[in-house]
Parts: structure tokens; C-alpha cells; sequence
């Protein structure tokens, strides 16, 4: 079993910044690309950020110049720091990740994972 966990959400005034963190734990091998998705209220999720193991990331357009993402491979980790937020950042957010899982003798090949979601409010 692999599990990705999501914390640091919560209420923020515009123009504030929060980190979110995510976390991966389990029977992991290997942890390949990893990514910050959204979904606000009545809209579709979309890909916020992503980052691969050598650390090339890509950034929606929406949010460029305003979040970084990163990781920590040796702790299983990444990070959005998110700046100057906004109204429509309000959504909640969702960690995913390419995951390639290890069991007695077998190896699995990579599947995708998701966290539970956090939520992300920016309100005056």
C-alpha cells in the first residue's frame, strides 16, 4: 500500500501566502513525477504544478511567478509555496505522484496515487 498525505491548508486573506506539503509513505520503490492539482467548487481539477525526480518543473500560467513547487526525495516530500494568493486560488488542493510500489520478490510498475485533498481558502 502507498499513501500520499496532504497538510498546511487553510483560511488566508488575499495577497497572504501559505506552504503546503505532501507526504508519501508505504511499501514505495521509486517516486517519479510529482504534481499539485486543484478543484474549485463546480469547475473541473486541474494541474496546478509539477515536478519530475530531476526537479524540472512546469506551472500553470495561472499561477507562474506566484507558487514554486519542490521536493525532498530523500524524505519522499514536496512542497508548494504559494505567494501573493488570490480569491480564485480558493480550491482544494490535491497531491499526485508516480509511484512505483515494492512487495516480497515484484516490483510494480509505476501507478498513480492521489491524497485526500486539503482545502485552500483566500477570503478577506
Amino acid at each position: 500500500q502507498v499513501y500520499l498525505v496532504e497538510s498546511g491548508g487553510g483560511l488566508v486573506q488575499p495577497g497572504g501566502s501559505l506552504r503546503l506539503s505532501c507526504v508519501a509513505s508505504g511499501s514505495i520503490f521509486n517516486i517519479y513525477t510529482m504534481a499539485w492539482y486543484r478543484q474549485a467548487p463546480g469547475k473541473p481539477r486541474e494541474l496546478v504544478a509539477d515536478i519530475t525526480r530531476g526537479d524540472n518543473t512546469n506551472y500553470a500560467d495561472s499561477v507562474k511567478g506566484r507558487f514554486t513547487i519542490s521536493r525532498d526525495n530523500a524524505r519522499n516530500m514536496m512542497y508548494l509555496d504559494m505567494n501573493t494568493l488570490q480569491p480564485e486560488d480558493t480550491a482544494v488542493y490535491f497531491c499526485n505522484a508516480q509511484i512505483t510500489s515494492v512487495s516480497p520478490g515484484h516490483i510494480s510498475s509505476p501507478d498513480d496515487y492521489w491524497g485526500q485533498g486539503t482545502q485552500v481558502t483566500v477570503s478577506s
